[in-house]
């Protein structure tokens, strides 16, 4: 991101108008192979993480009590983090005052009017696999959600299934692994080219942008604390000393799974049973990621913004509702924010190479709402253990957690 800047100023302020324009386009190659590379991975990843999430919830303690429970707060929980996210980019206008055009490359991308016609008609699959070839997300989940039904209630019968989905799950997120170790490339070119064709304002921008998402997460802590206040009385400040250090893994490493074997000891070692402890927390990892939702109404608002796009809110509420399913499942993909945004994009006439501005600050904002949804699962766990009765006295640090 620095070299970016560095390399755009230089270009914005030696070159002439007609050299800046080439240089961007020959940087713009870079930018196109990494979206295009980000576009390969969506279908598979989206059917096969989103379908074997399903399958797991449609076992018998999914569909019990605990399971009705959990799922109604992670509901709760993730209309109020899209919510709060819509609106500080409304109230914020973090990317107003760049005026960036639209790139021409995604004039082809861009989708039909989302009327309800036009929306339905990208909702239900008339064929999956013409849906996987044209990256129309929205049919990928519906047939997602059937087909994640059906194994979850054929249970042993489709345990194969549900295997090679695991499988097939796994090689996608190393693939994405691999597509964003280009990432550094796309951030360099695509960070020059915008500096060397409109300077160094940018970095306002980008500002901006940090410290309105911030300012947001401090807003859904607030919120997630006071429930959890709520749920588990006087016990909150014991809940956060027994997570403080997953929750400082999440957000120095920027990865919710590092913080994950040391978050469900420490659940257990506050009093939460090993029965809720252990289907709460693996289900909140695809299921409930409030620092994530919040970050993908936010940072969707914010590239519209930068492009001069104003949504109006029926097409806000609808942004939100399809970023409610479709940021389920693909938890554990490094920047999975990100492919859930480049998915959406198109359905709002949104140029997808302003996903390439986030990028070059999303390493800063991964911090906070990976350390975000070590909190948020955390309270969720708390909460339906004390619904449940399950909600014990802390443990000694010596304490045998498994026993």
């Amino acid at each position: 991101m620095i070299l970016g800047l560095g390399a755009g100023w230089a270009a914005h302020d030696g070159l002439g108008k007609a050299e800046t324009a080439e240089l961007a386009g020959y940087l713009g190659l870079m930018t196109w192979i990494f979206l295009t590379l980000i576009k390969m991975v969506i279908a598979p990843l989206v059917f096969s993480t989103l379908t074997a999430g399903v399958a797991h919830m449609g076992g018998g303690g999914a569909a019990g009590r605990v399971g009705i429970k959990t799922i109604g707060w992670f509901i709760i929980a993730g209309i109020i983090s899209l919510g709060i996210g819509l609106t500080m980019a409304t109230v914020l206008q973090p990317g107003v005052g760049l005026h960036l055009p639209p790139p021409p490359t995604d004039a082809a991308a861009v989708k039909a009017d989302l009327t309800l016609k036009g929306f339905l008609s990208h909702v239900i699959p008339a064929s999956i696999i013409d849906a996987m070839a044209k990256n129309e997300v929205l049919e990928i989940v519906i047939f997602s959600l059937f087909v994640g039904t059906a194994i979850g209630q054929l249970g042993p019968r489709a345990a194969g299934v549900l295997d090679l989905l695991g499988q097939v799950a796994a090689v996608m997120l190393k693939v994405t692994e691999f597509v964003m170790a280009v990432a550094p490339l796309a951030v360099f070119s695509a960070i020059a080219a915008t500096v060397a064709v409109h300077g160094v304002e940018v970095i306002a921008t980008y500002a901006k942008f940090v410290g309105g998402f911030y300012l947001s997460l401090a807003i859904l802590w607030t919120v997630l604390l006071a429930a959890g206040a709520v749920a588990i009385r006087g016990r909150l400040p014991g809940l956060l000393a027994a997570i403080r250090q997953p929750a400082l893994i999440a957000f120095s490493t920027a990865s919710s799974e590092a913080a994950y074997p040391g978050l469900l000891e420490g659940l257990q070692r506050f009093g939460i049973s090993r029965r809720v402890a252990s289907f709460v927390l693996p289900l909140g990892y695809s299921f409930n990621l409030d620092g994530s939702m919040m970050y993908t109404t936010f940072a969707t608002l914010f590239i519209a913004q930068l492009y001069g796009i104003d949504l109006s809110l029926g097409q806000k509420l609808t942004l939100a509702a399809m970023l409610m399913v479709t940021s389920k499942g693909i938890a554990s993909v490094p920047r999975a924010s990100l492919v859930v945004i480049a998915a959406i994009l198109p359905y709002f006439h949104i140029p997808e190479a302003g996903l390439l501005l986030v990028l070059g600050v999303d390493q800063f904002l991964d911090m906070g709402r990976s350390g975000t949804n070590v909190i948020g699962n955390s309270i969720a766990a708390a909460a339906v253990a004390g619904w449940e009765g399950e909600l014990g006295p802390a443990l000694a640090a010596d304490a045998d957690v498994l026993s």
